[in-house]
């Protein structure tokens, strides 16, 4: 049985390597679809397990990760920006005020599946309107989701988290361990 981890976010992989995780890669470029009228959390489920179901279907003798990470605001949610005025346009709106980071996570294998959100509220420090030009200039936020990345520059910028770390980056790793530990998977990956 191998670990295969549905998501081409470098910072995903990266994560599992910290985690000293055996792991393979594959993307699933099927569209997105969240159920409609979905609430922060039954999104996120519903996205990591679609991103893991389409390579278990073609893998099911294997163990598949999912994973999808939204920003929530105001009843609002905040996936990647599609351009620079976007990413500009969130930042603005989260800069000064907290909001919250939820990632579903979806992990399937043979004769099982288990998917849960991990929640984690992050706090941005007021920003001018200089600063968010520049940030947005550094290209991070083009990639990730609500505009920012915690681990990098636009780290700078937030001055409080809440709950995991590694959520906000986009993959709660002491949860993926547990949820591995529980199945009885955990020992089948470790190096």
């Amino acid at each position: 049985m191998r670990l295969i981890l549905a998501s081409k976010s470098p910072r995903r992989h990266e994560l599992l390597a910290l985690m000293g995780l055996r792991f393979e890669i594959a993307v699933c470029d099927a569209p997105e679809l969240a159920p409609a009228g979905a609430g922060p959390e039954e999104t996120v489920r519903a996205l990591a397990l679609q991103k893991a179901a389409a390579i278990f279907d073609m893998h099911p003798q294997d163990c598949v990760v999912g994973a999808d990470t939204l920003v929530f605001l105001d009843g609002l949610h905040f996936g990647k920006p599609n351009n620079v005025a976007e990413a500009k346009a969130f930042l603005r709106l989260l800069q000064g005020r907290s909001h919250r980071v939820l990632t579903g996570l979806a992990v399937l294998y043979p004769g099982g599946r288990d998917v849960r959100v991990c929640e984690t509220e992050v706090t941005f420090a007021a920003m001018t309107d200089t600063e968010i030009d520049w940030y947005a200039a550094t290209g991070e936020p083009m990639d990730k989701a609500g505009a920012y990345g915690v681990q990098g520059p636009g780290g700078m910028f937030v001055s409080a988290v809440n709950g995991s770390y590694h959520n906000v980056m986009g993959m709660p790793i002491y949860l993926l361990y547990a949820m591995l530990r529980d199945a009885g998977l955990w020992e089948r990956f470790i190096q």
